[in-house]
């Protein structure tokens, strides 16, 4: 490329950022007006609206006032919050204006237009031309689907046909061109490069500049209900999830806002790491969530649920034998929807008999007995439904513990109770009574009615908490009614070989009060069943990560919790690690959506690690074959043969070596926390390292120990991998376990064993990595 043609580019990023700073300029007084503006409204806001309790006064004029000084302050708050967007996105374009340029040809159009694209649009200062049209602009679709040559939009008005002449990529910086570079249909390797050859951080990044085209058929896909993304380790499929959420609420701005969406994270760590992507392109974060959280909110108080951590952590560390098959035999039919099945056959059982109640019972007294409404409930017609029949118990409740409440109001205690009620219970009492009297004929002792009324205050707030759980049709005792699922005969057929041990296991477990992790979304969808379900309208778009980790009834669970909503479903099958999803459907599986809702994309090149990293690390996985690492070299990964007494050393060694490399991330993964929790014991007096668990919610650049599902979908610059062992990593499910570990190295990859090492390494090819042994 000329110099003629970068002098020519570099002066007009010049002049564009020139006028951004005139821009940023401008806003920054007018936002400092508003400001004042804003602060001189809140101040004098009651003083203009002084209500007067004169005769004379206009109570509807003062109210119409209130109304329109309070619409004034929320529209100047608005300008306000606005003002702040634009400055945040225009200091972002002042260091790297744009990243992109096609030069693009309309049909019937003798002159090519230059369109330059970035993060943000910019208008000129006369408002007329675009300088720079944002990615998420339809006509910017073309810089990622097209090579020069025949290419073609879709905008508002109909699809806009023409020619590419040029396609161009900047790498800008502090306003300065650093790379320029003409390129065909991808995003040049030259710019991959020099954004995948940097240092992994403690967040993820925006990719605008090197979204890929089959990344932007995730971004720009509007027609399908569910999304399903099928992607291989680094391939940029939460990126471009991501991207996808910005390009959704940019398009849709008018009626999509950011809280209408919903984000589930694997973990609360992953949260914090991808936290930083939609503000870097100027949107507001979406709801943010965990499946673990978002169940334990929904099971309430009624029992201490399972971490699915916790679960994974038992099946990976529990010794071979009889308890762990059951409990693995459990946890898998406990996520098919075959068993869902068989807790619809139990909710039409429970028509006929079946359901248990609790007692309702005020102050360890007992109103209604189990027992009563139990007679109650089986004398309603059992061809209403469950929930009808309930809701007409519930009224019937209420009325019993009104009467009752009625009758208790005489009781001593509940004088001595209204004793102790505030002063502003007595106003409020005192004047009841005034306007009793103005308004009645009748003449009535004052002391007597203001003790009727303060009983009456009493035992109202007393009754309230009873009153709102018989509303929320709490005397449902469901945790009993689930277990006696447990209790009952079922074919042979119907259940899995160890069922009877399943059964006294489970048993034991929720009449201890605990519910494992694999009956959570069960016991949700039967109770919700009985009680009713209420799905939440608001949210309007889910997106689901790491979504091999989920089951069909999970899925199930999902769709009828969020009946409104569209799905953008992002997963790896090789990353598959809790025992729900190994060897069975998960939410990636195709047949479980409508045919016509549905689309699956597959993305097969890795970006996040060197070539040698992933021609590692593919051979592990069945059909790793077909991942394409991204052509950025780098070092062989290192098997290093060490005795347990020699790895403080080893990991020593290799920490220091990383940051003579400049590296700020690196990583000691293990496969369970008991084994980062021994780690952490050897080498914390050795060097300055962190220990992630459940409860870190974020993590700093440095040395952290780490187990393998917790550090799902995060990079390092470095990662070591504690036991390659073979007595660590033989057995067949724990394939992707070690994959998943493998794949979270950028730059380098170390891997230690005592003895014989995992059988998993016998499929490596040996030219795949250094072998190298220490000694104490």
């Amino acid at each position: 490329m000329v110099r003629s043609e970068r002098r020519q580019e570099q002066e007009r990023v010049n002049e564009v950022v020139e006028v951004i700073g005139g821009k940023i300029e401008t806003i920054t007084g007018k936002k400092s007006n508003v400001k004042k503006g804003i602060v001189d409204l809140r101040k004098n806001f009651w003083e203009d609206v002084t209500v007067n309790l004169d005769e004379n006064d206009d109570v509807y004029e003062t109210q119409a006032s209130i109304k329109q000084q309070a619409e004034l302050l929320s529209e100047r708050e608005r300008r306000h919050g606005l003002m702040n967007k634009q400055l945040k996105t225009l200091f972002r374009l002042q260091d790297a204006p744009y990243f992109g340029r096609i030069d693009f040809c309309e049909e019937d159009e003798t002159k090519s237009e230059p369109l330059y694209i970035g993060i943000g649009s910019l208008m000129d200062e006369k408002n007329e031309d675009f300088l720079i049209y944002d990615w998420r602009a339809p006509v910017a679709s073309m810089y990622y689907d097209y090579a020069p040559g025949p290419s073609k939009y879709a905008s508002l008005d109909g699809e806009v046909r023409g020619n590419m002449t040029l396609k161009r990529q900047f790498i800008i910086r502090e306003g300065k061109i650093k790379g320029m570079f003409d390129t065909g249909l991808t995003i040049g390797d030259t710019l991959l490069q020099a954004v995948l050859g940097g240092r992994a951080s403690s967040h993820m990044k925006s990719i605008v500049a090197t979204i890929q085209k089959e990344q932007n058929q995730i971004i720009r896909n509007e027609s399908d209900r569910y999304l399903i993304v099928q992607g291989a380790a680094g391939s940029g499929k939460t990126s471009a999830a991501l991207q996808r959420v910005a390009f959704l609420l940019y398009r849709y701005r008018k009626t999509l806002r950011s809280d209408n969406m919903m984000l589930f994270s694997p973990n609360p760590l992953f949260s914090s790491f991808i936290s930083s992507v939609l503000p870097e392109l100027g949107e507001e974060n979406v709801v943010q969530t965990t499946f673990k959280d978002f169940i334990e909110e929904r099971i309430g108080r009624d029992l201490q649920l399972e971490n699915p951590f916790d679960q994974t952590e038992t099946c990976l560390t529990m010794p071979e034998g009889e308890q762990l098959k059951t409990r693995i035999a459990g946890i898998r039919f406990k996520a098919s929807l075959k068993y869902r099945e068989m807790i619809d056959h139990w909710l039409e059982h429970l028509k006929v008999q079946g359901m248990s109640f609790r007692d309702v019972t005020f102050q360890d007294r007992i109103i209604v007995s189990g027992a009563d409404i139990g007679s109650y409930f089986y004398a309603l017609p059992n061809e209403q439904t469950l929930l009808n029949r309930l809701e007409q118990v519930r009224d019937w409740l209420l009325r019993r513990i009104a009467a009752f409440s009625k009758k208790e109001r005489k009781a001593d205690w509940v004088l001595e109770e209204a004793e102790l009620l505030d002063k502003s219970d007595y106003a409020s009492i005192f004047e009841s009574l005034q306007q009793k009297k103005q308004f009645s004929e009748e003449t009535f002792d004052d002391y007597d009615r203001e003790e009727q009324l303060l009983r009456k205050i009493v035992m109202n707030r007393r009754i309230k908490p009873l009153r709102r759980r018989v509303k929320q049709l709490e005397f449902v005792n469901c945790q009993k009614v689930y277990s006696e699922i447990f209790y009952q005969e079922y074919a042979d057929e119907s259940v899995p070989d160890r069922w009877t041990d399943i059964c006294r296991a489970t048993r034991m477990r929720f009449e201890e009060g605990d519910c494992p992790w694999e009956d959570a979304v069960p016991y949700l969808y039967m109770k919700e069943k009985i009680q009713g379900r209420k799905g939440n309208q608001e949210i309007r778009h889910l997106i689901i990560d790491e979504a091999q980790d989920y089951s069909p009834a999970q899925l199930a669970y999902l769709q009828a919790a969020f009946p409104r909503c569209r799905m953008t479903i992002l997963g790896d099958i090789n990353q598959a690690i809790y025992a729900q999803s190994l060897g069975s459907d998960t939410m990636l599986s195709e047949h479980l959506y409508e045919k016509d809702e549905v689309k699956k994309l597959t993305l097969m090149r890795s970006y996040r690690s060197t070539k040698e990293i992933m021609n590692f690390s593919r051979v592990i996985v069945p059909g790793g074959d077909n991942i394409q690492p991204f052509e950025r070299s780098g070092k062989l990964p290192e098997w290093i043969d060490t005795t347990e007494a020699g790895k403080p050393k080893v990991i020593f060694d290799k920490i220091q070596n990383f940051k003579a490399n400049g590296y700020e991330t690196f990583a000691l993964i293990g496969k369970t926390m008991k084994e980062c929790k021994e780690a952490y014991r050897l080498l914390k007096n050795k060097m300055e390292v962190k220990l992630i668990t459940q409860a870190t919610y974020q993590f700093d650049k440095g040395f952290i120990i780490i187990p393998t599902y917790l550090a799902k979908g995060i990079e390092f610059d470095a990662a070591i991998i504690y036991d390659a062992s073979r007595d660590n990593y033989s057995r067949e499910h724990e394939r992707t376990i070690f994959y998943t570990a493998c794949t979270r190295a950028m730059h380098e990859l170390v891997l230690l064993s005592s003895g014989e090492a995992s059988p998993f390494l016998n499929d490596v090819p040996v030219e795949h990595y250094l072998h190298t042994q220490e000694t104490d």
